[in-house]
């Protein structure tokens, strides 16, 4: 799999998301954190933004929803221009049916599991996924430190998905900067979110480039 970036604008100017979105047009993905301060003890933003960052934006938007009933709301999501919709396991009710129905609206179905969430229960499901999201901080807000506890995790899922010779991306969320990508691009990882690593930087477009160069490198060796 090819190595891609998608910053998160959790950790941009929310007062500039228009132009914050375009800093970093080298990049695959937007990451759009939706939280409801249910699931997560945070409020970002909803469907309304999305919508305005789809007019703003090239960039396809990758939504991860850290929301309590995500079979309730993920479709919004899609109609509002999201090309790939990321639902928690620990929070969806019906995964297969809500992966199938994020996939006829016309977007990619991932699903995301917290730090604490295993991946082995979850085998049978991953042919109806485009996606899985290995959390490597526990999800609620930008900024936190790399939980290296999470690379074992990275490891079985990637011979996980080779084993069943699946043509699906492992994204990884928390903590990714220089320091880390590379070992998340050595255990498996193929789509890279970075929030403060790259909003944080004084050119998000400069650090984009650097940690797709560090992740190819790593992926490579």
């Amino acid at each position: 799999m090819n190595v891609q970036i998608s910053p998160s604008i959790l950790s941009a100017d929310f007062a500039r998301l228009a132009e914050e979105a375009q800093a970093v047009d080298g990049a695959d993905w937007l990451h759009v954190d939706v939280m409801d301060n249910h699931f997560v003890p945070n409020l970002t933003l909803g469907v309304p933004v999305v919508e305005a960052l789809r007019k703003s934006t090239g960039i396809p938007l990758d939504c991860h929803l850290m929301i309590d009933e995500p079979d309730r709301w993920a479709p919004a999501y899609v109609e509002a221009g999201a090309s790939s919709v990321t639902f928690h396991a620990e929070a969806v009710s019906a995964p297969v049916r809500l992966a199938r129905e994020i996939r006829a609206k016309g977007a990619r179905a991932s699903m995301a599991l917290r730090p604490s969430t295993p991946i082995e229960p979850y085998e049978d499901l991953l042919p109806e996924l485009d996606m899985l999201l290995i959390m490597t901080v526990e999800p609620g807000f930008g900024g936190q430190d790399f939980l290296d506890s999470m690379l074992p995790k990275i490891r079985r899922t990637r011979a996980m998905i080779d084993r069943h010779g699946l043509q699906m991306w492992l994204q990884v969320d928390g903590g990714i900067t220089t320091q880390t990508i590379e070992r998340c691009a050595e255990a498996g990882a193929d789509m890279f979110v970075a929030g403060s690593a790259v909003y944080g930087s004084g050119d998000p477009g400069a650090a984009v480039r650097a940690l797709r160069s560090q992740a190819v490198k790593a992926r490579t060796h």
